[in-house]
């Protein structure tokens, strides 16, 4: 593949070429995070780090070639489970929980020597969209520390963003890498659906939760989709459909594509953000991409068809933090009924706790037809949609998020417009799609803009492939202008 290379391609070089040994590399990386005032990480892994750059380089050293992802420094969501290093989901409950097997995700990077780094913030259990949910405090983002993150996977999109992870896992449920990945300007996927294995990730909303990088480029994107995806016997929910191999399609021909752009994605968005994303599409136009806008009225459901379903999981999922288990147990009680009471009141944070009471209430009896049973109706509706769609459209674009990054506590000053800046994520989730979220400018205050391409199931390819090729367009069209004296 030609391009311009990543940035694991890059470092990749400087190893093989011995211009820089993966200890040094790493202990760069570490010191750096020890300097770094983001509150990106929540556990770090200095000693694991040290002993598996160590392994690589005495590979390099006897003459061995090792893979591209062999000795770069990454970071992991604190909801992936690592045997034997504290994964606690940034919440109160599980503090000093450290699992007895790892995820397959970190299995199979583990065993092609990723570097691991430590844990990434964010917010509880998955549940927002700012990291501030998280029991360590918020994660920065690196534009703007007045700014935040994003959520869920606001430390992972924070270290990369400041240059403290070449690249991390997230997880995303209705928009938890795409959202933070926009707010700090990288590229984040959200794979399809069973593509990647949920196995090892402690669950939000299992049929909404997916695993995926976080980079700075979409070429690193789409080396490390194509490490961690494929079947996994151990989740039941892993699909069986071969994986694409996304990194050699990214320079394929994207002349006569077509792109669809669905109205209703630009309802309420910021002004800033619809001007990027104009701009973005005019991009597309000059590259010989065809665009036509259409009307997709099911999203309209998405938000409370979304909040419904995933706060119903969660209320199932986490019934199991009890104090009987496992995680975090009230000191004083009468009797079984109250432990169990103030386990779960001291445990959980707010949001946590909102969910589980939400979710609990749509799947009580009296309530479920009327509320969990019509969602996943039309779940269904939206599903048939977005198909229909699919049989005109290679890809459909929108907006990631209508907002850029807001400040700290916004979300408690305004915790509905919060939840609103989920709109454009989670029609994603709700149909099991793939979308990847990448840069397209920056608003007035110079905080990064998003687009996301959404596209048909396993058609990671496509969407990496017009993804890359928006990001060699603009790159060459910065530097012709650079070259006429224009500043851009």
């Amino acid at each position: 593949m030609s391009g311009t290379n990543g940035k694991i391609r890059h470092i990749h070089d400087l190893l093989v070429n011995k211009k820089i040994t993966c200890k040094e590399l790493t202990e760069k990386y570490i010191d750096k995070i020890k300097e770094s005032k983001l509150n990106a990480y929540v556990h770090t892994c200095e000693d694991l780090a040290i002993k598996t750059a160590e392994k690589v380089d005495e590979k390099i050293s006897s003459g061995k070639e090792i893979s591209m992802l062999e000795g770069i420094p990454m970071n992991l969501k604190d909801n992936i489970s690592t045997d034997g290093i504290e994964t606690t989901c940034c919440s109160k409950m599980l503090q000093g929980y450290k699992p007895i097997y790892d995820a397959t995700v970190w299995k199979k990077l583990k065993g092609d020597n990723a570097v691991l780094l430590g844990k990434a913030n964010m917010d509880e259990f998955a549940m927002g969209s700012s990291c501030e949910n998280s029991c360590f405090g918020g994660a920065c983002n690196p534009h703007n520390l007045k700014h935040v993150a994003g959520g869920s996977s606001g430390g992972v999109a924070s270290a990369v963003g400041g240059n403290i992870a070449v690249y991390g896992l997230g997880s995303d449920t209705g928009g938890s890498i795409r959202q933070p990945a926009s707010f700090c300007g990288l590229v984040g996927l959200k794979p399809t659906y069973g593509s990647v294995s949920r196995y090892g990730l402690i669950a939000f909303g299992s049929s909404l939760d997916q695993i995926g990088p976080i980079a700075s480029n979409v070429e690193d994107v789409a080396i490390v989709y194509d490490s961690i995806s494929g079947y996994d016997t151990k989740d039941s929910t892993s699909s069986k459909v071969a994986p694409n191999d996304t990194f050699n399609h990214l320079n394929d021909d994207i002349k006569g594509m077509k792109i669809g752009i669905p109205k209703e994605y630009f309802d309420g968005i910021n002004e800033d953000v619809k001007n990027a994303i104009d701009e973005a599409i005019d991009a597309y136009k000059s590259m010989g991409a065809e665009i036509e806008y259409f009307d997709l009225p099911e999203l309209k459901y998405t938000l409370p068809v979304y909040y419904i379903i995933a706060c119903a999981e969660a209320s199932s999922n986490l019934g199991r933090y009890d104090g009987i288990r496992y995680g975090y147990k009230t000191k004083q009680y009468k009797d079984i009924e109250e432990m169990i009471c103030k386990t779960r009141s001291e445990g959980f944070g707010e949001e946590v706790k909102r969910r589980i009471l939400l979710g609990t209430y749509v799947l009580s009896s009296g309530y479920y037809d009327a509320y969990y049973k019509k969602a996943q109706n039309l779940r269904g509706t939206i599903i048939k949609a977005f198909k229909r769609a699919y049989e005109k459209f290679d890809v459909i674009l929108a907006p990631t998020v209508p907002t850029t990054a807001f400040e700290f506590n916004f979300t408690s000053m305004d915790p509905v417009q919060t939840y609103l800046t989920d709109i454009c994520t989670v029609p994603v989730n709700i149909a099991g799609l793939p979308a990847v979220s990448l840069p397209c400018g920056f608003d007035s205050k110079d905080l990064p803009i998003g687009m996301q391409l959404i596209g048909n199931s396993f058609s990671e390819d496509k969407i990496l492939n017009l993804a890359y090729k928006y990001e060699q367009y603009t790159e060459a069209k910065y530097l012709k202008e650079l070259d006429m004296g224009v500043r851009l």
